[in-house]
């Protein structure tokens, strides 16, 4: 089986096994005493993607609620920094590298969706540098030991809507049991991104910790993916709102019905500056 190599690994989040399980134990052990949400079965969640020493613990915490319940056969990750003219992404054979070993592709549910829709195809030699997929996998991996995955990249159009509904039809259908994640980063605020609206100091980070990207979380809780990605394209508040917005519509097949917020960062709160990030970590 052909491999797709790391591309983070040793910069983003370690490369080593020992390294990433030390840092994942770090981040359960933060956010023991911290409200959770109540105990049932969860069907998906939003991540970030930004570094491990940034946004890794929302991701982690994401992950291990995702956890309860029975194990699930596939995860289905949705991803990838694209816009409304782009073509969605998917590597449907091989597998994906990541330091708690290999993760092999379910290439039975990714030909499917190789059959409805029209992707720009990867393979584990030809494919694009992403971070907002890689950076989940050695969490796949440790919480999930024996699944398989389905990769996506996902354009913030109705495409993203039809792809996640079509993967909860088309899993039931062939008996694989699924959870899926969106990943995406929230506001991109300040000089470094060429967006700031409120100036800079204190008001800035204000407006959008309360204000902005608090727009597209209310979004998220009310499970409504037309609306995350109508509010990124009118706020700037999510930069791949076509993943967030595939998992909540694939949620929402399955049986989903409510979502919670487990955590919520900037950058700035381990970096202060005039440009930050916004991450959230949402459970449904």
């Amino acid at each position: 089986m052909e491999i797709r190599k790391s591309v983070f690994s040793g910069s983003w989040y370690p490369s080593k096994a020992s390294e990433c399980e030390d840092m994942i134990q770090q981040f359960l052990m933060d956010a023991k005493n911290r409200r959770k949400p109540m105990e049932r079965k969860y069907y998906g969640g939003i991540v970030p993607h930004a570094g491990w020493y940034f946004s890794g613990k929302i991701a982690c915490n994401v992950f291990q609620c995702l956890k309860t319940g029975p194990d699930c056969d596939v995860m289905i990750v949705f991803g990838m920094h694209l816009h409304r003219g782009d073509s969605g992404y998917i590597m449907p054979a091989g597998a994906w590298e990541t330091p708690f070993g290999n993760i092999s592709v379910d290439e039975s549910l990714a030909q499917e969706l190789v059959r409805r829709f029209s992707f720009i195809i990867e393979t584990p030699d030809d494919f694009q540098r992403d971070n907002t997929i890689e950076l989940q996998l050695p969490f796949v991996k440790y919480f999930f030991p024996d699944t398989r995955i389905v990769a996506i990249g996902i354009p913030p159009t109705q495409m993203a809507v039809e792809v996640g509904e079509f993967i909860a039809e088309m899993s039931e259908r062939l008996g694989v049991s699924i959870k899926v994640i969106g990943s995406t980063d929230l506001t991109h605020y300040g000089p470094n991104y060429g967006f700031s609206p409120k100036g800079t100091g204190n008001k800035a980070l204000d407006w959008v910790t309360r204000e902005n990207d608090r727009g597209v979380i209310d979004q998220m809780l009310a499970m409504n993916p037309t609306g995350v990605i109508q509010e990124a394209r009118n706020s700037g508040n999510a930069c791949c709102a076509g993943a967030a917005a595939a998992a909540i519509a694939a949620g929402k097949k399955m049986g989903a019905i409510q979502a919670s917020e487990i955590g919520y960062a900037t950058s700035y709160d381990k970096s202060p500056g005039d440009s930050f990030v916004g991450y959230a970590g949402i459970v449904f």
